[in-house]
């Protein structure tokens, strides 16, 4: 099994739900972003989504564009995500990395490159947020060749025909959306309407089925934990990690935001 396999299925058999950090690689600096991937990890993190800056991030709400922006003018690159994800496995072999993007900076190196790349770094699976699944074999094909897993996302607006192909392709675990929109900690968040959807998603699955989207605090968390194998916290997280002044102070920020989260989804019954 790959390290998202044994993540999960380590989760399961404790009856535990996944808490899956996101933060823009290189912001709030460029020096923090390894630093504050162990931080989380100490804080309970299962998995770690590193964003990798770009420059029109259309599914992205404001926070997150601010922090590719940020990124992107301190030479956050993929370059910086690779030898960051390269640097963290120096210490942690075990947990999960899974970078999150846009096809483009794909399409530039070719599949086949970006691929053997990012699995010589370290990473485990990469989930690109405007590749449309009926475009994903020649892409799918590349990363499985190098033991990198193609994360799919689902929505509210999915309909059955693609829901039906997404979870025939899905690998690694199938990241859901919570509601229709753009990236952000938000009160649009209906934890109710999105359960239902997830629990039915989760029936027809053979991979994890992860929630993000909207998710701010533990609450938050655990009320979409209970219908999920995990959730995936973003903008909030990010938000947090901006105002920091220095290394330390991101890993300080890193480490009080996520701890609740944590307790939080340890309350929260399999």
């Amino acid at each position: 099994m790959n390290r998202i396999e044994t993540r999960f299925a380590s989760l399961q058999a404790a009856g535990r739900k996944a808490l899956i950090p996101f933060i823009t690689a290189g912001d709030p600096s460029l020096e923090a972003t390894v630093p504050v991937m162990h931080a989380l990890v100490a804080a309970g993190a299962d998995v770690i989504e590193l964003g990798v800056p770009f420059s029109d991030p259309m599914a992205d709400g404001p926070t997150i564009q601010r922090s590719s922006e940020r990124a992107l003018a301190r030479g956050g690159g993929l370059r910086h995500v690779l030898e960051s994800v390269r640097a963290f496995r120096d210490d942690d072999a075990a947990t999960p990395v899974v970078l999150m993007g846009y096809l483009n900076p794909v399409e530039i190196r070719g599949a086949a490159r970006f691929a053997a790349d990012a699995a010589a770094a370290g990473v485990d699976g990469v989930l690109l947020v405007d590749l449309p699944p009926e475009e994903a074999a020649e892409f799918r094909e590349a990363f499985v060749a190098h033991g990198v897993a193609l994360i799919l996302l689902a929505s509210p607006t999915t309909d059955s025909a693609r829901l039906a192909r997404l979870l025939a392709d899905a690998q690694g675990y199938l990241y859901y959306v919570s509601f229709a929109g753009v990236t952000g900690a938000s009160d649009r968040l209906d934890t109710g309407a999105a359960g239902a959807r997830l629990r039915t998603i989760r029936e027809g699955a053979s991979v994890p089925v992860v929630a993000g989207f909207g998710i701010r605090d533990a609450a938050g968390a655990a009320a979409m934990a209970a219908s999920a194998d995990g959730v995936v916290v973003g903008s909030a997280l990010v938000a947090a990690l901006a105002e920091a002044d220095d290394v330390a102070a991101a890993v300080e920020r890193a480490s009080a935001f996520l701890s609740p989260l944590r307790s939080g989804l340890d309350n929260t019954a399999a």
